[in-house]
């Protein structure tokens, strides 16, 4: 199974950043863009996860969300996986994130104390907007998303989904939810 954990922002966090690149995506051609129900952070990434582990992993994760304390986060600037002069993915940023790196760390080592080890580099708060057809210099894009900063919404749930990969060329991926946890912040 392909599982992850993620912060999914508010509708109204959505909405916004919707209405802001709405016009934009038209010129965004070489850009394949991410649906907005499918945008989230991402804490942990675990591409290979044996369903045998899921229940344990719900637990752990659960245990690190419930003393997690609720928080404020929102959406503001972005940038491009590598870097803007070969970027194959854009993403808008998270301000006020500070709570995020430790509950990433906490669901990390919750993930791999399962049996379920993450995959990927250090942790980077972001939300995936699109993939770009073929790497190249997305300076435009970087520069339009740097006069973005969304309206602050309150993180107070992890969501764990299964994610499936598409069967058919042109298809996206699709997110299934796992299970919703709530952030309680009881110590």
């Amino acid at each position: 199974m392909r599982v992850f954990v993620a912060v999914a922002p508010s509708t109204g966090a959505v909405e916004d950043l919707e209405d802001f690149l709405g016009a934009r995506q038209d010129a965004g051609s070489d850009l394949r863009w991410s649906p907005s129900w499918q945008w989230h952070v991402t804490l942990a990434f675990m591409g290979r996860t044996p369903e045998r582990v899921i229940d344990d992993l719900l637990d752990r994760v659960g245990e690190v969300a419930g003393r997690t304390e609720p928080f404020e986060l929102g959406i503001a600037r972005g940038g491009c996986f590598p870097d803007v002069t070969r970027a194959r993915v854009l993403w808008a940023g998270i301000r006020d994130d500070e709570a995020l790196a430790p509950l990433a760390r906490g669901v990390r080592s919750a993930c791999a104390v399962a049996g379920a080890a993450p995959e990927g580099g250090p942790f980077r708060a972001h939300v995936t907007l699109g993939r770009f057809t073929r790497p190249g210099d997305a300076t435009r894009w970087v520069r339009v998303l740097e006069t973005y900063a969304g309206p602050p919404w309150t993180a107070s749930w992890v969501t764990v989904f299964e994610s499936h990969l598409p069967r058919e060329r042109g298809h996206r991926p699709r997110h299934e939810v796992i299970a919703r946890l709530p952030l309680r912040g009881r110590g």
